[in-house]
């Protein structure tokens, strides 16, 4: 459960900064609203991960779905494009947090 509860608040920081995107600023309502929803249900997703879970563990795979995530839709939704040398930071990233879930002792 304590994963599922990291994941979510992983799931929702994607959305809130994808919609921060869409609300130009926060003038467009209705993405400004998605955004302050979706971020305040990942602070309380991660609040209740952080009750089972390390800090250190659970920020550092929160931050990295964001990235990974954000990463991915900013290239889906956006036509961003990104470098050979981000492409392999971002692997390592990936590579990192599989590592923190491997070897996590909770």
């Amino acid at each position: 459960m304590k994963w599922l509860m990291l994941l979510l608040a992983g799931i929702f920081e994607i959305i809130w900064a994808v919609a921060m995107k869409y609300s130009n600023g926060f003038s467009l309502i209705i993405p400004s609203v998605i955004t302050a929803i979706t971020y305040i249900l990942s602070a309380i997703f991660l609040s209740f991960a952080l009750k089972y879970l390390p800090l250190g563990v659970a920020y550092v795979m929160w931050v990295a779905f964001g990235i990974v995530g954000t990463t991915l839709l900013g290239i889906l939704l956006f036509n961003e494009k990104l470098t050979l040398l981000q492409v392999i930071c971002i692997i390592f990233i990936i590579i990192g947090v599989a590592g923190l879930k491997l070897f996590a002792k909770s």
